[in-house]
């Protein structure tokens, strides 16, 4: 906020301690005619066998901050520099429950306009199916086994390891043993073979308006001082 803002807090705090009366700032994020988004950066990729999952602890090892004319350049910009790319033709979705699946289904859709290929798991393909939104239903890992279904499906893993998916979303949908073991491998698979993973349907639909509205291309090079 210091940085967005301008002003500088350190100083006006060490200012209060020393028993002066600084005034007060008059600045208001509301007022600013740019956007200032932070983005954390993660060391999964570190950490062996470790669920790529939040919690309600501070697991970031760095952030960036960067602004924007608007949120989607802010946004772009900030989730780039943190090593995350611009998919190219090919996502992977399972969206969670009911409520999860709602929130993405107009981000989804953003995806198949702008055409992508989507390859869902099975609630989420039966969702799509329903919607209009046209997909390919990729295996569970659990499902594998089935040989009514191999063969007629890519498996999600296959399509990870083999890169041919270029972004996962994966929301996890409740704690059932089936649900924490497949959506574990599959995203432990995104982090081991650097696909970008996402496992919040908010950031995930924020990072698809942003990379359907804009192309790299779009996205301006200013210095802080020209905000």
């Amino acid at each position: 906020m210091s940085k967005v803002l301008k002003i500088d807090f350190i100083e006006l705090a060490s200012k209060v301690m020393l028993g002066q009366h600084p005034a007060a700032p008059q600045k208001n994020a509301f007022d600013l005619d740019y956007v200032g988004v932070k983005s954390s950066q993660f060391s999964f990729a570190r950490l062996q066998e470790a669920d790529p999952m939040l919690g309600v602890d501070m697991s970031s090892t760095g952030e960036v901050g960067c602004l924007g004319e608007d949120l989607n350049e802010a946004l772009l910009k900030s989730i780039l520099s943190v090593g995350y790319t611009i998919p190219g033709k090919n996502i992977l979705l399972s969206t969670g429950d009911a409520l999860q699946k709602a929130d993405l289904l107009n981000a989804s859709r953003l995806l198949a306009q702008n055409g992508y290929r989507l390859y869902a798991t099975a609630g989420t393909y039966r969702y799509f199916v329903e919607n209009g939104i046209p997909c390919t239903r990729a295996l569970w890992p659990s499902e594998c086994k089935d040989a009514e279904l191999i063969g007629k499906n890519p498996e999600a893993l296959s399509l990870i390891r083999d890169k041919k998916v270029d972004m996962v979303i994966n929301i996890p949908k409740n704690f059932t043993h089936s649900e924490l073991t497949n959506g574990y491998m599959i995203r432990r698979a995104a982090v081991d073979f650097n696909i970008p993973l996402f496992t919040n349907a908010r950031l995930a639909t924020a990072f698809i308006r942003s990379v359907t509205s804009m192309s790299i291309d779009d996205i301006q090079i200013k210095s802080w001082d020209e905000y």
